[in-house]
């Protein structure tokens, strides 16, 4: 079997959280173009539905608040109905909300209301999908964690933390879904432009660009390769790795 053969996504059936617009949007569209059914969900209703109406075919938006279990719940079940199954997870789906604030300065509503997104969304969605990733012959889950986790960045503790976690729910899920063929890695986007980033200040995009190895700006498609690889059969063997993919910003 070649390579190429291998990393095929025609007709997976995968679910994508955060969607409808920024890093999200671009694996929905990424998927869309390799053949794959998608269900995405955010709390972005309009983008949402304009998104899969653009797309057609087989993407679909279910709404989806993850700070909301029951929410998450709802939207895994109506993904599966609507796949018949489910073969694989993004993670992508997440909040800010701490950007620009010391730690001293830092609410306890900001810090649980990141938490409670980032982390605990996180991991009802891997548990919520688990029952139908454990029916599938070629399941995968990919976490969107960040490398700021990984180098520490200041004036941004709660998101950094939320991601942190991720990155160690990521290789804990990889030992205890590894039973079940299932495979569990994390990619670190360093800082993408995407609509999410655009309240961040010109001279921190410039910060990151020119601490590269690869001096120009992150765009979403940077991103999607990397994940779609994970997703693949040609990563079947695979799992608990956290991948930086920031042009060599961080380097692991």
């Amino acid at each position: 079997m070649s390579i190429q053969s291998k990393q095929t996504l025609q007709n997976r059936r995968v679910v994508v959280t955060g969607g409808a617009r920024g890093l999200g949007a671009a694996f929905v569209e990424s998927l869309a173009e390799e053949g794959a059914q998608v269900v995405f969900g955010d709390v972005l209703h309009d983008e949402g539905q304009a998104l899969a109406a653009r797309l057609g075919g087989n993407v679909h938006f279910v709404a989806l608040d993850l700070a909301d279990p029951a929410s998450i719940e709802s939207f895994v079940q109506s993904a599966a109905q609507k796949m018949r199954g489910i073969d694989s997870l993004i993670n992508n789906a997440a909040i800010t909300n701490s950007g620009g604030r010391l730690a001293d300065e830092l609410s306890i509503d900001t810090w649980d209301a990141v938490m409670n997104v980032n982390v605990r969304g996180t991991w009802r969605m891997c548990v919520a999908a688990l029952p139908f990733l454990r029916d599938s012959a070629c399941a995968s889950i990919v976490n969107i964690a960040s490398d700021t986790a990984i180098w520490g960045a200041p004036k941004l503790l709660a998101y950094v933390a939320s991601k942190g976690a991720v990155i160690s729910m990521t290789r804990s899920l990889a030992r205890e879904f590894g039973a079940h063929e299932i495979t569990v890695n994390a990619i670190a986007p360093g800082l993408t432009e995407v609509e999410a980033t655009a309240y961040v200040p010109a001279e921190r995009h410039a910060y990151y660009q020119q601490g590269r190895a690869l001096t120009r700006a992150q765009v979403a498609g940077d991103v999607t390769g990397p994940v779609l690889f994970l997703l693949s059969d040609a990563a079947r063997f695979v799992t608990g790795q956290v991948l930086p993919v920031n042009g060599g910003f961080v380097m692991n």
